[in-house]
């Protein structure tokens, strides 16, 4: 049976996730991926994501990008996206959403920042016809790689990392 979240998550609910959790994620929820992520990582230390508009907290954030062909996981052990995912769950994101393998250390910045990591078969049609509306948030001269914000409806996933476990191992 899956498990039904509705997008953005307190940490208590983010807490109760254990691997290999089937997951349905539904409501608001960011894509970024190398290009975007390492720019709101800045945008969380200078202090300026507050003033941006931009709420992570209690938040989702899908490594893809938003093309015209649809949306589906790009690899979230890659520098630029498995280097920010500490300063994004300690700004309140609670899940990363993607796909491959991730190191372990990055599972125990996960279990302390109380966070969890989530894949996803590439299907990107499957997830293109659940995406309700979206809308670019910010950098949207980086195009498909800019930050948007999506509502989506049951998104079929699998908790990989949680509580400091890792699936993977």
């Amino acid at each position: 049976m899956e498990k039904k979240l509705v997008f953005p998550i307190d940490i208590k609910t983010a807490d109760e996730l254990r691997i290999r959790d089937r997951i349905l994620i539904s409501g608001r929820i960011f894509c970024g991926r190398d290009a975007v992520l390492p720019k709101i990582a800045a945008m969380i230390n200078d202090g300026s994501i507050k003033d941006s508009g931009i709420d992570l907290e209690g938040g989702l954030i899908f490594h893809t990008a938003v093309s015209p062909a649809g949306v589906g996981p790009t690899s979230s052990n890659k520098v630029e996206i498995e280097g920010t995912m500490e300063i994004l769950s300690h700004a309140g994101i609670r899940m990363h959403l993607g796909k491959g393998a991730l190191r372990k250390e990055t599972a125990e910045i996960l279990k302390r920042e109380h966070a969890v990591y989530a894949v996803l078969p590439p299907v990107t049609a499957l997830l293109t016809s659940r995406v309700i509306s979206k809308r670019t948030v910010a950098f949207a001269e980086l195009g498909m790689e800019a930050l948007y914000e999506l509502e989506v409806h049951d998104y079929p996933a699998v908790v990989a990392i949680a509580g400091g476990e890792s699936i993977y191992e």
